[in-house]
């Protein structure tokens, strides 16, 4: 079962984040970092973001807000590219971000804009 919710895991983490953010996540695994990379796989993308209960949209909505509210800057640009490969447009990732500022503090929501910008001006597809 293992091997079947890694390879679940790892073809959703590829059409979430996209090929060349796995392979970079990949690329320097080694003795140390391989079980963790299969764990995140197997585990995160395999058990979680494979459920019927919500769709990707909102499930990378949440990711965001979560993201932000935890300063996890680095993640959080990722998901930002991953919630618009699922098809968030930059107005909800807008309003999912005035929410955390509120409810999470404006510091977090200043570091989210800042981070959730850099992507989107990088982005083809964000308008």
């Amino acid at each position: 079962m293992g091997h079947d919710k890694f390879e679940q895991g790892l073809k959703v983490r590829r059409e979430v984040m996209g090929d060349a953010f796995v392979e970079r996540a990949f690329e320097g695994v080694d003795d140390f970092t391989r079980e963790f990379q299969e764990l995140v796989t197997r585990y995160a993308w395999g058990e979680i973001w494979t459920r019927s209960g919500l769709d990707r949209k909102t499930r990378s909505l949440l990711n965001l807000g979560m993201l932000a509210a935890l300063n996890r800057g680095q993640e959080f640009k990722g998901h930002v590219r991953g919630a618009l490969n699922n098809g968030c447009s930059k107005e909800e990732i807008r309003e999912v971000l005035l929410q955390v500022a509120v409810y999470c503090g404006m510091p977090a929501g200043v570091e989210a804009f800042r981070n959730a910008k850099e992507v989107l001006d990088a982005h083809p597809d964000a308008g």
